[in-house]
């Protein structure tokens, strides 16, 4: 049996996953060369945590942080490279109007960069069949297992579910087929430094359930706005398409939009008119009962 090194002490992190929407694709801010998320230590002197988390990411990327909330903490050991240490991370989503560059100090990076099995718009990735779905077959030892996987995967007509982006990472992590495990090469994706891919999985996994029930998309978008560029935002979160008739009733319903009185002639086609949040959803910043017309499989 091993024998572990004597833990010298517990070091807390924060761990930053901000998210912005340009041009219709979901981007992650990175750092050390876009293997890593923005991340630093939890000092005496701040106030709270997310008073450190702001504190930091600010100095660090010279980007503020605008709607935030504390995803998960993460303690296992040797989950980083500090030897002797047990790192305790507590990592927050936040998300922002802004586009990338202008100042920011590190780099925006498509999220689907590092996931690319999470991007349905176009339908089930070739490399789901092509890839995933035969490694896993082979490393399955047991039907329960493949079952897991089928379900997990959306495959042999089961329908995919858009919420189980940390059950999918976490299966391919156990199935040694991501190099963060410390096995194999991995089977797609760019791999991030330590846990950080299992961290962003989380993130997109809350993001994902949080737009059906809160507006908090309107964080992600410009002050004014088409119709079709809300849709095309919320389909780059959901990594799937909206049925458009529905979603339009939607927010007709739910009453979350007006209009500014403008119209926009960068569509292509006829001049769109211009939306902005109604001023008592932004006061609000809830809304229940909102459920996407998601496209299903």
């Amino acid at each position: 049996m091993p024998i572990r090194a004597p833990v010298r002490g517990i070091v807390a992190d924060l761990i930053a996953v901000l998210v912005a929407v340009s041009e219709g694709e979901p981007l992650v801010l990175t750092v050390r060369e876009r293997r890593a998320l923005p991340a630093g230590p939890l000092e005496s002197g701040h106030r709270s945590l997310q008073t450190g988390l702001r504190a930091w990411v600010e100095a660090q990327t010279h980007h503020p942080l605008g709607y935030v909330e504390q995803l998960y903490t993460f303690a296992d050991r040797d989950r980083t490279a500090s030897a002797g240490q047990q790192v305790i991370s507590i990592s927050y989503l936040g998300l922002t109007r802004e586009r990338a560059g202008d100042g920011t100090a590190g780099e925006w990076r498509g999220w689907y960069a590092f996931l690319p099995w999470e991007d349905h718009r176009a339908g089930m990735p070739a490399v789901i069949a092509g890839a995933i779905a035969p490694r896993l077959r082979a490393w399955a030892g047991a039907e329960a297992e493949w079952q897991r996987a089928v379900l997990t995967f959306g495959l042999e007509g089961q329908p995919w579910n858009e919420e189980l982006v940390l059950q999918r990472y976490e299966l391919l992590y156990e199935a040694g087929l991501v190099p963060e495990c410390g096995a194999g090469d991995g089977v797609a994706g760019v791999p991030m430094l330590f846990d950080h891919r299992r961290i962003l999985a989380t993130a997109i996994a809350r993001l994902r359930a949080k737009i059906k029930y809160r507006p908090v998309v309107f964080e992600l978008m410009p002050e004014s706005f088409t119709l079709l560029q809300l849709q095309r935002c919320v389909e780059a979160i959901a990594g799937r398409l909206v049925h458009k008739q529905n979603f339009r009733r939607l927010i007709e319903q739910q009453e979350l939009v007006e209009e500014t009185g403008e119209v926009t002639h960068g569509t292509g086609g006829r001049p769109a008119k211009l939306f902005r949040f109604r001023r008592e959803v932004l006061a609000e910043r809830a809304v229940a009962g909102t459920k996407l017309p998601l496209v299903r499989a």
